[in-house]
């Protein structure tokens, strides 16, 4: 049986693995944070009322207006499971979220 000691390490170890990962996914952000919450926020408002046709189409719209690397983020979309608009809303916005957050997510 692990003493207390042996506990703590482990937990620490832990953190600073998980922060480290953290700190990876946040330097492999296809934009700073501010542009991928409002791509999100736009993604949030405008997806339930156009609905998803399975392509980034939104997605393309919104970075095209606010002149971004468009292929840049497709391809990190793509690489965390948002192939189309409601897939980026689904699996790559909690991708975004998990990499931002110091704190685990309850």
């Amino acid at each position: 049986m692990a003493n207390n000691e042996e506990k703590r390490n482990r937990k620490e170890a832990l953190h600073r693995w998980k922060s480290e990962q953290r700190a990876a996914a946040r330097a492999k952000l296809p934009l700073p944070d501010a542009h991928m919450r409002a791509m999100f926020d736009m993604l949030d408002r405008d997806f339930p009322r156009q609905g998803c046709d399975h392509t980034l189409r939104l997605t393309r719209a919104w970075l095209i207006q606010h002149e971004l690397p468009v292929e840049t983020v497709v391809v990190w979309l793509n690489d965390h499971g948002g192939y189309c608009d409601c897939e980026a809303l689904a699996n790559a916005e909690q991708a975004w979220r998990d990499a931002i957050h110091d704190v685990d997510w309850e």
